[in-house]
């Protein structure tokens, strides 16, 4: 099978599997074979978490960056293009790129008399393996999709695998606890190699897992931590651990306390590969400092004749997510009043997420997501319905499309206030697509 585009080989690969999610390591490790990547050449580390892992991916590629190695990162979901999943030293595979490794793919998968029903998951993610052996980077950092036991990535075997912080989502397939979960995302933690997790109070199944398989554990508050610089108010922080320290650290490029947590799980990996891949302070600063991630508390410059109001974009879609966008948008407080462009996906706990952003918010405007992009959203009269028992009704108004929320929100925005998007991936892609419509640019 041979296609022209990269158009049609996305929407073949989501006919050729009928079902959308499929867990399971064999697929992808029977075609690693073929292709005869089961050991690719490069260094490899895995992030698992609920949240973080974007920013934890981002925050290592601009590090080895910085020192000069080449790097590439593989996430998931992309929001505007799907060449956003597969990017060499921070640029995008080309469309190109990514034909030539989904048709090797496919000659391989289709090599033996058994043919192999890969999901479009597990071509994305065996195309970045392709294209990373092909471009010989040194350091492939790799974003597991779904939990992380089960999940296509984890058919890889990493040098080092990363947890990041844990929390209910996705229950239909990891799991309606946080200790279920978290043992499905600790399950990329490999026997004798580095296993970190980047959270203060883990999960015990987690921390269990790793010592029952007898992995390199490393805890933050345990075997490494990290704290602000107390006699200063500059923003800087210190990172420590048995093997390094650094005494002041320049503030993240992302915004937000909460992303120092995950840096300091990066700064522990970083640590950890030191021997085969040597990082100077100057790098590591450089790196924190220029590192960026689209839709996570992401700025959007206003132009023209709309109001000079502050625009945030961020992705957060389950409770603990809002938990840290509300601490965020506590942490900047603003003149005037506050508000939220929401859309969000059906199977979300969105009667949580909505408390959890209920203190911040003044005016709300719900909204629902394009069937054609997405046929797991909720509808703006399921949001407002559960608007109507946690914020004053009169401040609720509906709307049919983020675009239209998002063009609302700014109409009745004055100067002073601000407009935060947030509720999925969907939600941010169709806020940046309107706001390059109307000539705005976003930047962190």
């Amino acid at each position: 099978m041979r296609f022209d585009s990269l158009d049609a080989w996305l929407t073949w690969q989501g006919q050729l599997n009928p079902t959308e999610i499929e867990l399971g390591l064999e697929r992808v490790r029977v075609v690693l074979q073929r292709l005869q990547l089961a050991s690719p050449d490069f260094a490899v580390i895995t992030i698992a978490g609920t949240n973080g892992k974007g920013s934890s991916v981002a925050m290592l590629q601009s590090i080895y960056r910085a020192a000069g190695y080449h790097v590439g990162a593989y996430t998931s979901p992309h929001l505007q293009r799907y060449n956003e999943r597969i990017t060499l030293n921070g640029v995008e595979a080309d469309d190109a790129l990514l034909c030539d490794a989904f048709e090797q793919i496919e000659l391989a998968r289709c090599a033996d008399e058994d043919e192999i029903p890969l999901t479009y998951f597990e071509f994305g993610t065996l195309a970045a393996i392709v294209i990373f052996q092909q471009a010989r980077v040194d350091i492939g950092v790799l974003e597991i999709g779904l939990g992380g036991r089960l999940d296509a990535v984890n058919a890889i075997e990493p040098d080092i695998a990363l947890v990041t912080m844990v929390d209910v989502d996705h229950q239909s397939w990891l799991g309606n606890d946080r200790e279920t979960i978290a043992r499905e995302k600790a399950g990329i933690y490999r026997a004798n190699l580095p296993a970190i997790c980047a959270e203060p109070k883990p999960a015990r199944s987690l921390v269990a897992h790793a010592a029952a398989i007898g992995a390199q554990y490393y805890g933050l508050n345990g075997q490494f931590s990290y704290g602000l610089v107390s006699e200063v108010n500059d923003g800087s922080w210190f990172w420590q651990c048995d093997q390094q320290q650094y005494e002041a650290l320049p503030p993240l490029g992302l915004s937000g306390a909460f992303q120092l947590q995950n840096a300091a799980g990066v700064l522990m990996a970083v640590t950890l590969l030191q021997l085969r891949f040597a990082v100077a302070l100057s790098a590591i600063e450089s790196g924190l400092k220029q590192v960026r991630v689209a839709g996570r508390l992401q700025r959007v410059v206003l132009s023209g004749a709309h109001v000079q109001v502050e625009c945030l974009l961020d992705v957060a879609h389950n409770p603990s997510s809002a938990q840290v966008l509300c601490e965020a948008l506590l942490e900047r407080p603003c003149e005037g009043e506050t508000h939220a462009v929401v859309a969000m996906l059906a199977d979300k706990d969105i009667a949580a997420v909505i408390a959890t952003m209920t203190p911040v918010i003044t005016r709300w405007h719900v909204a629902s997501l394009d069937a054609a992009v997405c046929d797991r959203g909720a509808s703006a009269e399921t949001l407002a319905a559960c608007l109507t028992t946690a914020s004053d009704p009169l401040a609720v108004s509906s709307f049919d499309d983020v675009a239209g929320a998002t063009a609302a929100a700014l109409a009745n925005a004055r100067a002073g206030d601000r407009v935060v998007i947030f509720g999925s991936f969907y939600t941010v892609a169709a806020a940046k697509t309107f706001f390059e419509d109307v000539g705005c640019c976003a930047a962190n």
